[in-house]
């Protein structure tokens, strides 16, 4: 008989009940704590090597490779056309659906969008669905509550766990073959409009072969990949990315989030004349030519809506600030005998539109001076406050509602209030037929 193998724990009849595997192999790499022994794991080596280490090598390349006036201007000619494809394409026609576009267009938007590098337009539209849908949440593929960093560049630059992203529906995407094709083939067709074509124009039409793998094919590349998450990302609480001019101008158009948040299916982020937004005006140029339609925009009353909102907002946060006296709601209720008599006490009060207010500290400081106040005092001032002697201006207003002490029963000296009226006044006085019988 074969000899028994040693168990851990000495004996050779050890049989453990169940299995234990290690932590790591029931979890994935990103719910591990990243320690010295183990960051390496947490890195999406292929995003770094493609974002950071190619444009580091690009970036060192410039000081060995002159640009040429032709490279530098076909560099910005394509960077448009591959930005395009991003905020066009990926974004507004396939995350959005904000407008249709014509098999020709769609084809056009897919290949050079492939050439911004950004990963295929089925999975980029995909986790900008999921960021729209679970915005600033754990199911947000790039939340900013992960930190700054991380929203940014972090989220592409290491590894995600597939089963805390959100879902959402790309049914209509995996129905146009465009998509279909593309996603199939993205890395041929990325690695051909993002590298092969630029460095070829360059390399074939003037001679620049280094110049258009450094500037029109790596730095071209990095720099709108650099723009467009920062234009992409949201900068508060609340689900309202800002507006800014400057990402807008590197991002064709993308800097204006607040909008776009607002307003996602609409085709346009900027809709202000002197805000720019060359995406919008391609879109609308292509209408014009027969290779786009069913142009998406809010209704111009519902924007302003929002912009009103929002201003008042931002009113209502400073005048949380401020101090308006005591809360109505928090007050006393005084019948009016309690008002004579606090007044009848020595207190100087007076009564204006419902309220009771305390006017010691202001007597001496009355514009009009004290006798003219004073002689209201225990009275109802409304009349003269509101007009009757001087129509108070809005400071006045603001400055009484300071003073406030009590909120007066009736609103203000109703006369049926004021006393218990006799049972005898009602009574009929007796005519001349009466018999005077009870």
């Amino acid at each position: 008989m074969p000899s028994p193998t040693t168990s851990p724990d000495g004996t050779s009849d050890y049989k453990p009940m169940r299995r234990k595997l290690p932590v790591e192999q029931h979890m994935h790499i990103s719910e591990v704590p990243m320690t010295w022994s183990n960051w390496h794991e947490h890195m999406n080596w292929f995003n770094i090597t493609l974002g950071l280490l190619v444009p580091l090598l690009g970036l060192v390349s410039t000081f060995y490779v002159p640009l040429m006036t032709k490279t530098g201007l076909f560099a910005v000619f394509y960077y448009f056309n591959t930005g395009l494809g991003i905020t066009a394409g990926y974004h507004r026609l396939w995350s959005h659906r904000s407008y249709q576009a014509s098999f020709v267009l769609r084809l056009y938007l897919a290949a050079f969008g492939a050439g911004s590098v950004q990963g295929s337009a089925r999975w980029w539209s995909r986790e900008h669905r999921v960021h729209h849908r679970y915005t600033d949440t754990e199911k947000d593929p790039y939340s900013v509550r992960k930190g700054l960093m991380y929203s940014h560049m972090g989220w592409i630059l290491t590894k995600q766990n597939p089963k805390k992203r959100g879902r959402t529906d790309i049914s209509d995407l995996d129905q146009d073959p465009i998509i279909v094709w593309q996603h199939r083939h993205y890395y041929k067709i990325a690695i051909f409009m993002g590298f092969v074509l630029p460095i070829s124009i360059c390399g074939l039409g003037w001679h620049d072969w280094m110049g258009g793998i450094v500037y029109a094919g790596i730095l071209r590349m990095f720099f709108f990949q650099q723009a467009h998450w920062l234009g992409e990302q949201p900068f508060d609480s609340k689900q309202s990315p800002r507006d800014h001019f400057i990402t807008a101008l590197i991002t064709l158009g993308e800097g204006y989030h607040n909008f776009h948040h607002e307003f996602p299916s609409d085709y346009r982020n900027a809709i202000e004349w002197y805000q720019y937004d060359p995406t919008k005006w391609a879109i609308a140029g292509w209408k014009r030519i027969g290779l786009a339609s069913h142009l998406q925009q809010f209704p111009r009353n519902e924007i302003e809506k929002g912009r009103v909102q929002q201003l008042q907002k931002k009113v209502d946060q400073k005048r949380s600030e401020l101090d308006w006296g005591i809360p109505v709601s928090k007050l006393p209720v005084y019948e009016w005998q309690d008002y004579m008599q606090a007044v009848n006490s020595g207190q100087l009060l007076l009564a204006i539109t419902g309220m009771v207010y305390d006017i010691t500290d202001f007597t001496d400081k009355h514009p009009g001076g004290r006798a003219l106040i004073c002689s209201w005092i225990g009275k109802d001032a409304t009349a003269v406050f509101h007009g009757g002697i001087y129509d108070h201006s809005n400071a006045a207003h603001n400055l009484l509602s300071g003073m406030r002490i009590a909120v007066l029963r009736g609103g203000g000296e109703v006369e049926i209030m004021k006393t218990k009226q006799p049972t005898e006044c009602c009574a009929q006085p007796p005519g001349p037929h009466s018999t005077g019988v009870q």
